[in-house]
């Protein structure tokens, strides 16, 4: 083994994005060791169908090259979508002459629609890419480390050239959840995805899964997929995700409104994730009519940007007779804030469907604050008996809760948060390299850890 080459390309595109995926790839690069076992360790990008390292992830303050960029990556992507067209109606001919006629006809697209202007944009950008990264050679016997969405990325036949010239190629998976819950999600992200984890499954060496309970899975869809045998010749391990808000800054102000939330004595929920079906915010809502009508006076404050398929859950929301009185909604909260609101809720409530980690859930609890979650595997996996667990079928379960802790003043977990103990980014970053470095390395493959805090 040579070199880990961590790869972030998507993040380094677009910077100012701050959900889910996009924190954990800023974290483990800005974090990211200079060794694992001796293995040199390296942000990578892969851009214009070039490896470069990265030198600086956050962006230049060049608006009009920035606009640039982001035009040019959006034309790249439709013709990364092109090409992945033309793969598959190349597959699927049975004559040479046909197979012939689609591929002049493939060249001649991507010559006139894509090729010119793409060619143009790069070398215009190329003297402000290089302020940001420099080209890297690959060599046999690197490991790339796909950290980043790579299913966004027009990445594929660079990663395949990659492959064939004797680099071994690790996959993230954060979920499986677009090919487990496709009903959560716009089709044509299911179809992204799937076509994503079809390519990760016939191009990855190994797996690197967020949670053990997303590895057990991944490798249960490799095994109905490619069978035993071939499911054998890989290895899956897992991390864990670190708990710090980055991006939270003492010069920064708190959002006045989330501010005045505070100022009284009444308890407040706080829900933390973008607004999307999966999150499952009407049952949480189901569960505080519940609770407003039995006379709990605890607010509910949710915050997370608007995501998809949420249009009836907003007009529910903003035509709330209690919106603003004893429900709260934030769309666009700073690291800062979000802070201060984990410093001064009472509970975190979590009632997603499927999730494959939970990042607030260790935002919450390692800052002292409890939590409240569906019952579901991995939720069990990161708060085990530090968390209050309630049934998804029954919105009355999460009513309770609120209810009896509002009484009581006591949280229903079987142990106190205060003696719970997360790692945080740096402890999550040093887990990738080492673990994938051991798995390459060791023969047997190392066996699984079952916690976060497992050297």
């Amino acid at each position: 083994m040579t070199r880990l080459l961590v790869e972030c390309t998507h993040v380094f595109k677009h910077p100012t994005v701050n959900s889910g995926i996009q924190r954990v790839v800023r974290n483990v690069i800005n974090q990211l060791p200079a060794s694992a076992d001796g293995v040199e360790c390296m942000p990578v990008v892969v851009l214009n169908g070039e490896l470069y390292r990265v030198l600086q992830l956050a962006p230049l303050n060049t608006p009009f090259y920035n606009a640039l960029e982001t035009f040019g990556g959006r034309l790249e992507r439709l013709a990364h979508r092109f090409w992945q067209w033309h793969q598959k109606r190349d597959a699927q001919c049975t004559s040479k002459l046909a197979r012939r006629i689609l591929y002049v006809g493939y060249r001649l697209t991507v010559f006139a629609a894509f090729g010119v202007p793409i060619r143009l944009i790069r070398r215009i950008n190329r003297t402000q890419l290089l302020k940001r990264c420099s080209p890297l050679q690959h060599q046999p016997g690197d490991q790339l480390v796909l950290l980043d969405s790579s299913w966004h990325s027009d990445l594929f036949a660079h990663v395949e050239q990659l492959k064939r010239d004797g680099v071994g190629v690790i996959a993230v998976i954060y979920d499986l959840i677009p090919l487990t819950h496709p009903q959560f999600y716009d089709t044509r992200l299911v179809e992204v995805f799937s076509e994503w984890f079809a390519w990760i499954t016939r191009t990855a060496d190994g797996y690197m899964a967020i949670s053990a309970t997303v590895r057990d899975q991944v490798r249960e869809e490799l095994q109905r997929r490619i069978g035993g045998e071939q499911t054998d010749k890989r290895w899956f391990d897992f991390f864990h995700l670190g708990s710090e808000l980055d991006l939270h800054t003492t010069e920064a102000t708190v959002e006045p409104r989330l501010k005045q939330l505070f100022t009284t004595p009444e308890p407040v929920f706080l829900m933390v994730s973008t607004i999307e079906p999966r999150k499952n915010h009407a049952y949480l809502l189901d569960a505080f009519e519940r609770a407003w009508v039995a006379g709990s006076t605890a607010r509910l404050c949710i915050a997370g940007r608007v995501g998809w398929k949420c249009e009836a859950l907003l007009t529910r929301v903003r035509n709330h007779p209690e919106l603003n009185t004893r429900l709260f909604m934030f769309n666009d909260l700073s690291d800062t804030s979000l802070e201060h609101a984990y410093a001064h809720a009472s509970a975190l409530v979590f009632p997603s469907f499927v999730e494959g980690f939970g990042l607030p859930l260790v935002e919450a609890m390692q800052r002292g604050l409890p939590a409240m979650g569906s019952d579901i595997a991995v939720f069990r996996e990161i708060g085990g008996e530090f968390m209050a667990y309630f049934d998804l079928q029954n919105s009355q379960s999460l009513a309770d809760l609120i209810i009896g802790f509002q009484r009581s003043g006591q949280f229903p977990a079987a142990r106190d948060v205060a003696d719970w103990q997360w790692i945080g980014w740096r402890e999550a970053s040093q887990q990738l390299a080492e673990r994938s470095v051991r798995n390459v390395l060791e023969a047997p493959m190392a066996p699984a850890r079952q916690h976060a805090h497992c050297p």
